[in-house]
């Protein structure tokens, strides 16, 4: 699924002194903090890490005592949806003018009545509300059903994605996967969907680059300047 990426990052971890004697877990505690958030500085929601400490040797930080920096090399596991990505979500609730989706267990999605293409009809069968294409009477939308859709638009506060199915290849993807040649529909591999999101977790790729942030206490991250890092150094 598009909109995930893992990116490499070096992070200073801020400390209080009281937590010296299980500083493993104190850094596990400050970046589970930034689970499931939009972060500016990586331009995505994080939800997954793992990380080693570069030096065993804290440096107190001037400015900020009593705290102390732990240096640590991350890769991060990042969504991040923009406007004409494909993503797919699980139908949870269908109306005659929306469909509601969730995408990755934590993100909503709706796709309005003016983004959803003429070829869909809305029905009630056997007291289910569905979509059903007039051109091919099994692709069916209805709760439950995994949708391929796209990306119009990400609120960052609300995690809230707003979508499409005007686009041909966007649909019911156990249509679609079994009617690829019959439309435009990017070429996605014979990977499994657990294979692919194994692959990005395992990736060596990276993307961002290795620009150093900090975080404190507050769980908020910040750039450091590069002055600042040469003292720290």
């Amino acid at each position: 699924m598009e909109g995930l990426n893992v990116s490499d990052a070096n992070l200073i971890v801020h400390l209080h002194p009281s937590k010296s004697n299980n500083i493993y877990d104190a850094i596990l505690r400050e970046l589970s903090s930034l689970l499931f958030k939009f972060n500016e500085n990586f331009d995505g929601v994080v939800l997954a890490y793992e990380f080693n400490i570069l030096d065993k040797n804290a440096k107190i930080l001037i400015g900020i005592h009593p705290f102390f920096g732990v240096r640590l090399k991350a890769k991060l596991l990042l969504f991040s949806p923009k406007p004409d990505m494909l993503l797919e979500g699980k139908v949870v609730k269908l109306s005659q003018g929306s469909i509601h989706l969730i995408v990755l267990g934590f993100s909503s999605a709706t796709i309005i009545d003016e983004d959803i293409r003429e070829e869909f009809l809305f029905k009630t069968k056997h007291e289910e509300e569905v979509f059903i294409s007039k051109f091919h009477k099994r692709h069916v939308i209805k709760i439950g059903n995994m949708l391929r859709f796209l990306v119009k638009s990400f609120d960052e506060e609300i995690l809230h994605i707003s979508g499409s199915l005007v686009p041909p290849h966007t649909g019911s993807i156990w249509w679609l996967d079994r009617h690829s040649k019959e439309v435009s529909q990017p070429d996605r591999g014979n990977k499994s969907r657990e294979a692919e999101e194994e692959t990005i977790l395992q990736a060596n790729g990276t993307v961002g680059g290795t620009e150093v942030f900090s975080i404190n206490n507050d769980h908020k991250i910040k750039k450091s300047k590069r002055k600042r890092i040469r003292e720290e150094s």
